[in-house]
Formats: C-alpha cells, structure tokens, sequence
C-alpha cells in the first residue's frame, strides 16, 4: 500500500508550460490611437493582438503584407488565359496529325492554310497580352 502512495497520480488535462505568461498590463488608447493600432495589427496579418502588441513592444520582426484583389483578380486571369493557350497548342498538334492522316494532301494544305491564319491571329493577341501585362506591371506592381 505504501508503494502506490509514493507514485504521483495522472491527473490529466494540458500540460503545463515551461515560461508561462502570468503577467497582465493594460493600458487605454484614444479612438485615433486604437484606430492605428487595429489598422497595424490588421496589416501584420497575425492570429492573436496580444502576441502582436509583445512583438511591437520588444521590436521583433513585423510582416506587413498588402493584398491588392484588383492584381490577385488581374494574375488568376492571366493564368487562366495561359492554360487556355497551352490547351489550343495541344489541339493544335492534334488537329495538324489528323489533317494528314484522314485527308489527301491537297485537303489537308486547304485546311492548314485556314488554321495559319487563325494561328497568326492569336500570335497578335498573346503579343497584345504580353505587352498589357508589362504596361500593368510597371504602373501597378513596381510602385
């Protein structure tokens, strides 16, 4: 009997922490001051304002990460728009193959002529694509 009082008995739950936060400070701001502070804590994009306001306090290293939905919008467009171009070069190899393997020559140069046309076309448009997203870039992303 002597031996189980000896042993320390599992009362469960967390574990405790080895540097635990037990101190509290508080302190008021005006509605300028608060303003500041949420705008700040809004703009690091962290979880937790009391983790925020140590980090300011003690001059730890800030992120501050804008998100502009107007470039996000503009760049998921534009990936799109690449993924469609990648899909018309595979159909395009696909339908070149086929030409020459259900038409006669003759045919299939008629159709390849057609499909140089539409091709030139939309080396135009990327060329077009091309320079908007420079002009973008250099007017909205590089300020």
């Amino acid at each position: 009997m002597e031996q189980k009082k000896n042993v320390k008995q599992n009362k469960g739950g967390r574990n405790p922490k080895t540097n635990p936060s037990i101190h509290r400070h508080v302190f008021r701001l005006t509605d300028e001051e608060n303003a500041q502070l949420l705008s700040l804590f809004e703009a690091s994009g962290m979880s937790n304002k009391a983790k925020f306001i140590v980090a300011i306090l003690f001059s730890k290293e800030m992120k501050a990460v804008k998100i502009d939905k107007g470039t996000a919008d503009f760049y998921m467009r534009l990936t799109s728009l690449f993924g469609q171009f990648r899909a018309v070069g595979v159909n395009y190899n696909q339908v070149v193959k086929l030409l020459y393997s259900r038409f006669t020559e003759k045919k299939a140069a008629a159709f390849l002529f057609k499909l140089e046309k539409q091709t030139a076309e939309m080396a135009s448009l990327c060329k077009k694509i091309i320079e908007l997203t420079e002009e973008f870039n250099q007017n909205f992303l590089q300020k």
